[in-house]
Parts: structure tokens; sequence; C-alpha cells
């Protein structure tokens, strides 16, 4: 479909979609959380976008959204960009969640120019780490945080995807761990290095004992994707449904007020990385997403094949498992220096 490119605000009401109709008594914001739950986002995800469409809204003195367009939206993505100078995926979230709140929440269908919805990101090649150095940062960490680097690296999971691995995401028998719910809610299988199943395994039983407590102190629940719990009532309190790497401490739950024991928080890792790599002399920016590019950029130089790569790591575009041929090359493209000739 052509997209319209004058200087006019492009607001219309979709073809097939029902005039808007807010939800009595409800203000924005709160309609704008329940269209989140309503399409299954992620708590994270609701967060963001609600922080997103709330600074757009103060942005123009508080002005409501029905009352603003193209121009408002170009005025304050101009000022992320320009003033605040966020990157480019950064602008492209807070654009994502404001087209949801038209879109979605009022209902009204907004047509971007090319230059304002089509911002490509920057290409940039990932940091890696040597195997040696990989090694060297998670030999000086200790608990949770050291299996979790071991997966991440051993396996190329995500840091979330990480986190959010339950007891029955381990196949021990077949040597594979379950990634669900990944990037794009996309479910796929990774291996699971023989050298950290009797870690996992003990990580397992001390988990197990820690469930039965809570169990016994008249808690125990998790919780369960997409609504699960409503169809499956005995499920969050099964050890299958359990997270591997459990919170310290039990929390409550923000979108329903029960106390439940989720898992660790990210931060977590990243700091036990962060000092673990200061602590090994690495001088290079290591993040725990520095271990799945690591992750990935070993596996091609063994030798395995591109496909099997992108398989592994959950690209849906093989372009995307790419970028790590790039680091395989000597400096130059291979070419090499005639001051060395």
């Amino acid at each position: 479909m052509t997209q319209k490119t004058t200087s006019t605000p492009h607001i219309n009401s979709p073809k097939n979609a029902p005039p808007s109709q807010p939800q009595q008594g409800k203000k924005l914001m709160e309609q704008v959380s329940d269209a989140l739950r309503a399409k299954h986002y992620s708590y994270r995800t609701e967060q963001t976008y609600t922080d997103w469409i709330k600074r757009y809204i103060l942005f123009h003195h508080k002005r409501h959204p029905k009352d603003m367009g193209e121009t408002e939206i170009r005025a304050f993505i101009a000022h992320l960009t320009s003033e605040r100078k966020v990157a480019t995926s950064t602008s492209n979230q807070a654009l994502s969640a404001i087209l949801f709140l038209y879109r979605t929440v009022l209902q009204i269908e907004m047509t971007l120019p090319p230059d304002l919805s089509n911002a490509s990101r920057p290409k940039r090649l990932p940091t890696v780490l040597t195997h040696a150095e990989a090694i060297k940062i998670i030999s000086r960490m200790r608990g949770m945080p050291r299996l979790m680097a071991k997966i991440m690296y051993g396996s190329g999971l995500r840091v979330m995807e990480c986190m959010r691995l339950r007891v029955k995401d381990i196949d021990f028998d077949n040597h594979q761990i379950i990634v669900r719910g990944g990037k794009g809610d996309n479910d796929r299988l990774t291996i699971l290095p023989d050298s950290i199943i009797p870690e996992i395994k003990q990580m397992l039983l001390d988990g197990k004992a820690l469930h039965q407590k809570d169990i016994a102190e008249g808690y125990g629940e998790t919780i369960l994707p997409n609504a699960l719990d409503a169809k499956y009532t005995a499920a969050s309190k099964e050890w299958a449904w359990q997270f591997i790497f459990p919170a310290s401490q039990r929390s409550v739950d923000p979108l329903t007020g029960v106390i439940r024991r989720h898992h660790l928080d990210e931060t977590v890792p990243q700091k036990a990385i962060r000092e673990a790599a200061k602590l090994a002399g690495i001088d290079k920016p290591v993040t725990p997403h520095t271990f799945r590019h690591s992750f990935a950029t070993h596996l091609l130089q063994n030798g395995y094949d591109i496909r099997t790569v992108q398989e592994l790591l959950g690209h849906k575009d093989v372009k995307t498992t790419m970028i790590y041929t790039h680091v395989l090359q000597r400096g130059g493209l291979a070419v090499k220096s005639p001051l060395d000739t």
C-alpha cells in the first residue's frame, strides 16, 4: 500500500476496525496496560511501552494523544535523537510504543513516512572473547552467575532466556536445552554442554529443597506463561514449572498481587560478569550477550555450518548470523598489510 507523503498528520480510521470505544471509567494508561496484557506482552515490555507513552505525553505538555499526530510524533523522536542522543534502537522502541498507543488502544491508524518509520540501526561488529578469555572470566565467578555464564557461552542463550529457564526445559537424556518463548516468542532447541550437567543437577537439588520449603510455608507458586494458571490451576506449584535460577526472596507479583518466587534478577549476572572481567584483566566491554556472540563465533571457527549456528541462535534470517563471519576474518577483510610483507 502506498504511503502518504504530505506534511499533514496522517491519522485515519482503519477500514475494518471498530470505532474507538474508551473503557468506561479507565484512564488512558490503564487502557494501555490492559491492551498490552490482552496481547500477552511481557511485563517488561509493558513497563517500557507505558514509560515511553508517558514521556511522549509529557513532552507535549500533557496534551491528549487524540489531539496530536505525525507532527508531534516527529518532534518527540527528533528530541530523542538530536537532543538526548539516544541510539537508533531506542528511538525505534519509543516509536513502536507510540504507534501501539494509536493503533491498538485508541484504534486510530497512523501512517508514517518512510524516513520516520524505517530508521535502520547502524551495523556494529559484536565484541567476541577468545576461548581462553571466556574461561578466564567464568573461573572468577561463583554460584548461580557462574553457571549462567557457562550456559550462555556453552549454549548461546540470551540473558533473559537463561533467567527464564524452568526445570522442564532441561533435557538431560537428549543433551539439549529447550528455549521457550525466545525472541519473537519462538521456541527452539540448543545444545546442553556435557561439562555442566553435574552443576545443573546440583542446582536442581538445591532448588527443589527451596521449593519444598516454600510449599511447607504455604507458598510455592511461580508465574506461568500465557495465563496457563487459569487452565492448569495446580501447575504453578509443580516442580517442573519452577525456575532453575530462583530469586533469593519471594516477592509480590505486580500484576496479580500474589506472593511468588520469581527468577533471579538479570542485574545479578550482569554485575557478576562485569566484575569478573575486570578481575581477569580483560580490556573489552564484556556483558552477558558477549558470551552469546562468542558461542556463535567459536562454533563457526570450529567448522560448523552457518545454518546450524543460525538454528541454535534462533535467528529468523541467516543474514543476522552472517555478522559472525566478519569477526572470523583477519583485520581488513583478511588482507595482509604491506608493512608485514
